[in-house]
């Protein structure tokens, strides 16, 4: 196994994302806080957009998980090879690709994508169902992830925390490519649970990089 993946088996990865519109959306503040991520013991931070994964990988010691996002609607987790690519030029250890087979903007299947990016990065296929899965295993991925499920239209259901059953089938599937639990991990317990259903390491980041989703719980609980 990789060296960079395998120092983040049994790991916590930290998302850092705000977006547009949002007051925490400025490169600086998303490295400030990936670094606060860092001294906390996170293993690798996961980020979004060239400004971010540039600024991230100047300031943490750590391995970056870096993706491109654009646009709101089918695939856009990046989507093409051009944002994968630049996602390695900004800095990015690893490149997470939407692993679905919905049509991508550059007409390439998500197999020709990741074959294009053989040796040129790591892939973390971010995937929504088993199909997904098998997809992401057939092309030669490196990591797997849950990220997508409950995300995609006629997809999976979304659970209230954790999908616990998909990480599960993921896993056993996968063989000795590590599964990432990614999606809804709102707390000890749910991270705990994830690691005990197999998986090889966990990515949290609404519970603890985004401050707004975190006081609205709070503020719904008492209200």
């Amino acid at each position: 196994m990789n060296p960079l993946i395998e120092s983040l088996r049994g790991k916590l990865i930290v998302s850092c994302q705000a977006y547009m519109g949002e007051p925490m959306r400025h490169p600086e503040t998303m490295a400030q806080i990936a670094r606060a991520a860092e001294l906390g013991g996170a293993a690798a931070i996961r980020c979004q957009g060239l400004s971010d994964i540039a600024a991230i990988k100047g300031r943490v010691e750590i391995p970056v998980i870096g993706l491109w996002k654009e646009g709101h609607e089918g695939v856009y987790i990046t989507p093409t090879l051009r944002h994968a690519r630049a996602c390695i030029s900004a800095g990015s250890d690893v490149v997470a690709l939407d692993a679905t087979d919905r049509p991508r903007p550059d007409g390439r299947t998500f197999k020709e994508t990741v074959e294009a990016l053989r040796g040129e990065t790591l892939v973390m296929a971010d995937c929504s169902c088993m199909a997904d899965v098998h997809r992401a295993l057939e092309a030669g991925c490196d990591i797997v992830s849950t990220t997508l499920a409950g995300y995609v239209p006629g997809g999976l259901a979304k659970t209230n925390g954790p999908d616990l059953e998909f990480l599960k089938e993921a896993a056993a599937a996968a063989g000795d490519v590590p599964v990432f639990c990614e999606g809804r991990i709102h707390t000890t317990d749910d991270a705990k649970a994830a690691m005990d259903a197999g998986a090889f390491a966990i990515v949290v980041g609404t519970a603890i990089t985004h401050p707004t989703s975190i006081t609205t719980w709070f503020a719904n609980a008492i209200a």
